[in-house]
């Protein structure tokens, strides 16, 4: 039987511990729906960039702030969002879960997966957008970014925190240039972060494939908006690929992030800003596209040795049309990168691939971002290549040649050879080293043009077999001294006098 005195004091108890909360919710309502753009009246205190939510858990990106209303992307379908309907706010800026936990995950730009492999379960989260580092906190680019591929690492060098644009026409080996990178970094320490913007679904899991077949994916993430998604997805993909690799980059770690590519990016911001009713300008894109971009490239950087020392390589990818690097694009990014690497189709369809313009490309940090073994064997390589594109064109309006000109066409010739490569081959600093070593030094000159390619991979397997401690010496001092290169010299002459006899 129950007490008179216990229920009241059970009853005091619960009292004393009753608060009145008092929540306070910004709501605003849909006033037009269509294209993905919702207008919203009411949502007052909002903040550009922030995540609304709509009565069926589809959120909004908050893009324009005006008068009587504010303007909001959708993320994700509208056809359940109707006139009148309610819109609240979340407080919170876009935002993606960053950290170890999306290493090997392929994910949205908002962080959620895309493998079947569960929920991402990552402790920490990042704002897409964030200021970049300022200049009193950069250090020069210095530490190079081997990318595998010889007429790169050779002729236009990476550095760790630079942006090298990638930029040629559709199908000219863009995509296998930066994949091949990617492959290149599985003893470097630095992170991959690949991001898809406007890609056909399957060329993403094909890629995806291709990384897990090559054991890639152990440190890589894919941030993907596919052609399939809405436009406001494509257009936070690059920054939620930039947000993941600055959790690297501020914790003291390397990364790379790729844009693939920033063309299909910038047409839909112009959609989003169309829509928006922004004025359009040049090609109908709006004023800040420029802004749009640089923004996002500005954030790869290498930071000071005492805050961490870490990097955020970029390497945007743009597409041309026609070859047409003075569109309005390519020349904004052309002007926002470190440099570039450009594609030419010719090239590629007369079988030099990859097909790199040397003419064209450009690396703004240069021999800084090189080893001095690499230095040292390609110092002249850009010259003597443009000198025999030269002389070749005029070798074909003459006939009676002088020695020293046919000898040049030999030596260049063998040259373009070398640069070749097959994708998802990428080559080691000690070996790249040690073929255009044996290029320049004339080996190659007496070597019929046909058999340069089994040449050069005979030659490798002949040194990692035989001189095993070559390799590892240029590996280990990164230079070439007087007696290194004898010792270079006499391997790969022992070594032609059995292959000529095959």
């Amino acid at each position: 039987m129950l007490k008179t005195d216990e229920v009241t004091q059970a009853i005091s108890k619960e009292i004393r511990q009753y608060e009145s909360k008092l929540a306070l919710e910004s709501i605003g309502y849909v006033l037009q729906v269509g294209d993905g753009i919702a207008r919203v009246y009411g949502l007052e205190d909002v903040m550009a960039s922030e995540l609304v939510v709509f009565p069926d858990e589809t959120y909004g990106l908050v893009l324009n702030l005006e008068k009587d209303n504010v303007g909001v992307v959708i993320l994700g379908s509208d056809r359940n969002i109707k006139e009148g309907a309610e819109v609240k706010r979340t407080g919170r800026i876009v935002e993606i879960p960053v950290g170890p936990a999306l290493v090997g995950r392929v994910v949205n730009p908002l962080g959620e997966p895309l493998d079947g492999k569960g929920p991402v379960a990552a402790a920490k989260k990042r704002p897409l957008e964030a200021n970049p580092p300022s200049v009193i906190q950069r250090s020069p680019v210095k530490e190079p970014l081997q990318t595998g591929i010889k007429a790169i690492d050779a002729m236009i060098p990476i550095g760790r925190g630079q942006r090298e644009l990638i930029i040629g026409d559709r199908q000219t080996g863009k995509t296998a240039i930066v994949v091949d990178t990617i492959l290149n970094q599985k003893t470097s320490g630095v992170q991959c972060i690949y991001v898809a913007i406007g890609q056909k679904l399957s060329s993403v899991v094909q890629l995806a494939q291709t990384l897990e077949k090559h054991g890639a994916m152990a440190y890589t993430t894919i941030v993907c908006a596919s052609s399939d998604d809405a436009a406001p997805l494509q257009y936070l993909a690059p920054y939620a690929g930039c947000a993941v690799g600055e959790e690297f980059m501020y914790n003291g770690g390397h990364a790379l992030v790729i844009y693939d590519d920033l063309s299909k990016h910038a047409v839909a911001y112009r959609q989003l800003s169309l829509l928006l009713q922004r004025p359009p300008g040049r090609e109908a894109y709006p004023g800040d596209v420029f802004y749009l971009h640089s923004r996002l490239l500005e954030r790869a950087a290498k930071l000071r040795p005492d805050l961490g020392g870490g990097s955020l390589t970029a390497l945007p990818i743009i597409e041309t049309q026609l070859g047409d690097i003075s569109a309005y694009v390519p020349t904004n990014v052309i002007s926002i990168t470190d440099g570039q690497i450009y594609l030419e189709s010719d090239l590629f369809y007369a079988g030099i691939r990859p097909a790199i313009n040397v003419g064209l490309s450009v690396s703004r940090v240069g021999g800084n971002a090189q080893t001095k073994a690499m230095k040292q064997v390609a110092g002249s390589l850009r010259l003597a290549l443009a000198q025999f594109r030269e002389l070749a064109a005029f070798a074909q309006l003459s006939t009676d040649l002088d020695k020293a000109t046919k000898d040049q066409l030999t030596r260049g010739a063998r040259m373009v050879e070398i640069l070749k490569q097959d994708v998802f081959k990428p080559c080691t600093l000690e070996e790249q080293v040690a073929i255009i070593f044996a290029g320049n030094d004339g080996l190659l000159d007496d070597v019929p043009l046909g058999r340069i390619a089994s040449f050069e991979k005979e030659l490798l397997a002949f040194l990692q077999k035989n001189y095993a401690a070559l390799p590892i010496e240029i590996s280990e001092k990164k230079a070439l001294s007087d007696d290194l290169k004898d010792k270079l010299r006499k391997a790969v002459n022992k070594f032609k006098e059995q292959f000529s006899k095959q």
